[in-house]
């Protein structure tokens, strides 16, 4: 394994730890200029999310006159009974010919909010699922820090922003920032720093995202897309090994 991975695994609470994680809940509160400019803000705020820990599957509570459930396959709400009351096929599709005027649909917001959630819940355990491809690329320095980079290519059976992203570790091993650009939004880049961190049942999770434009950073460029997250839980397998 990598050994900057390695370092920033032990650092977030250790792979053997993770591997007894079945899912991740939290209270999200998704806000910034992304959801205002695509009509669907205050969709994602104040809301419960379940994130599965193995494969790609993100749930909203009571959002939509029920719970929407994304998949890369499909995004549907389903009422408490697990009865779908609407559905979209192959939702990635739906975003063809999207302009940056285009207007989202609760279905568009959930495949971008299911891509990126789902990963940062997951970060950075993922990594070591098969079919990534990490390397250490050059530093970055930030905030008076060095920050250790890795360069993460996604396989295609995960759907995310982009298949290479980059991924900012600081000198504790936690992810500082992560950086990529999101094909949903035309190949549009952004910086999400991460920060707050708390010991979750040993695992350590950052309950703080802000995202920035690469050409526009802190503290003046226009803040896309927030993030918090509260009454983090983790959730285990009952034989306590997946």
């Amino acid at each position: 394994m990598n050994d900057l991975l390695s370092y920033t695994l032990e650092a977030h609470g250790g792979l053997s730890r993770w591997r007894t994680v079945e899912s991740v809940s939290a209270r999200i509160d998704v806000g910034g200029l992304l959801f205002e400019w695509k009509g669907v803000a205050g969709a994602f705020r104040g809301k419960k999310a379940v994130a599965d820990a193995r494969r790609q599957r993100l749930v909203v509570e009571e959002i939509g006159g029920g719970n929407l459930v994304y998949t890369p396959e499909m995004v549907w709400i389903e009422d408490g009974a697990g009865r779908v009351l609407d559905q979209r096929p192959d939702p990635a599709r739906a975003f063809e010919g999207h302009v940056q005027e285009t207007r989202w649909d609760l279905f568009h917001a959930a495949v971008f909010n299911g891509r990126a959630l789902w990963t940062y819940l997951t970060q950075p355990f993922l990594y070591v699922e098969p079919g990534f491809e990490v390397e250490e690329v050059e530093p970055l320095q930030e905030d008076g820090e060095v920050w250790r980079s890795l360069r993460v290519t996604f396989p295609k059976a995960v759907a995310s922003h982009t298949r290479t992203q980059i991924t900012r570790i600081g000198p504790d091993g936690l992810i500082r920032r992560h950086d990529y650009t999101v094909d949903l939004l035309g190949g549009a880049s952004g910086m999400n720093y991460a920060s707050a961190y708390q010991n979750v049942d040993g695992i350590m999770v950052p309950t703080r995202r802000r995202v920035y434009p690469r050409d526009a950073p802190p503290p003046d460029g226009p803040l896309l897309v927030s993030l918090d997250l509260s009454d983090v839980v983790l959730d285990h397998w009952e034989d306590g090994s997946q």
